[in-house]
């Protein structure tokens, strides 16, 4: 379960290379098309660390839980 959270947090990481990589393709021919993609960066790396803490909670919870 745990691994599982983890690549998760991966792929919005990917998610946000893509959408950086998109700005800079489309800025001069499609302004609003880049602007999507502005705000999908910004969503992407916001939920990469909101998913690590909510992992690093999770993981923590189940060490404690151990002894």
């Amino acid at each position: 379960m745990i691994k599982i959270l983890k690549y998760t947090e991966y792929l919005y990481l990917i998610v946000a290379v893509f959408s950086i990589y998109r700005i800079f393709t489309d800025w001069n021919t499609d302004r609003n098309m880049a602007y999507l993609f502005v705000f999908f960066a910004v969503i992407s790396v916001g939920m990469f660390f909101f998913r690590r803490k909510y992992r690093k909670k999770f993981e923590q919870r189940a060490k404690d839980n151990q002894n």
